[in-house]
């Protein structure tokens, strides 16, 4: 270990409640969010929750969307997706344990970080599914947990204008590209 890496805070989630501003707290680090996102962004959030919620509603489903909500991963991991649901007991304040789904929508200050880092990160710890939205391309990767808690990537799945994502309790949660990239 560097000597300076020694003298690095290590940040708690005690740390992270007490900050202002917009942070992510990764394994100890802070790490500033970007400054708000663009309207293509913030479009494709919105028609995504919307989608979500509309299907969660017509099947009844005992889930909840979230579009900017803090997942306290462990005591020094803090993640905020774009999009999430989570399934079962809802969260008072901040969500400490793994959503069913959780969405990134890319950007150009956030595509390295969505597509590598927090793909990790959701996989290792038990997001069943992660959908990658990108939408310059007007693309969606589908990446689904197998048995062995590895990501398959479902994206072939989607072939026609709707496809519809299982969730862990056996919630059907549809979506529909054209209306995603309006």
């Amino acid at each position: 270990m560097s000597t300076a890496s020694r003298y690095q805070p290590h940040y708690r989630v005690s740390d992270y409640l007490q900050w202002e501003g917009d942070w992510e707290l990764w394994f100890g680090t802070a790490v500033a969010m970007v400054p708000s996102p663009f309207a293509p962004h913030e479009r494709a959030v919105t028609k995504l929750t919307y989608q979500i919620e509309s299907s969660l509603l017509r099947h009844e489903c005992d889930c909840r969307v979230y579009a900017g909500l803090d997942w306290i991963v462990q005591d020094d991991t803090v993640v905020r997706p774009d999009v999430m649901v989570v399934c079962g007991e809802q969260p008072e304040k901040h969500l400490e344990r793994p959503p069913a789904l959780a969405i990134e929508v890319l950007s150009d200050s956030t595509r390295s970080k969505d597509c590598h880092a927090k793909r990790m990160l959701y996989e290792e710890y038990g997001v069943a599914c992660y959908l990658i939205v990108d939408v310059d391309a007007k693309s969606i990767q589908w990446l689904q947990r197998d048995a062995d808690g590895k990501y398959q990537d479902q994206s072939s799945q989607i072939k026609a204008d709707t496809f519809s994502v299982t969730l862990p309790d056996g919630c059907q949660v549809g979506f529909s590209r054209e209306l995603t990239f309006q």
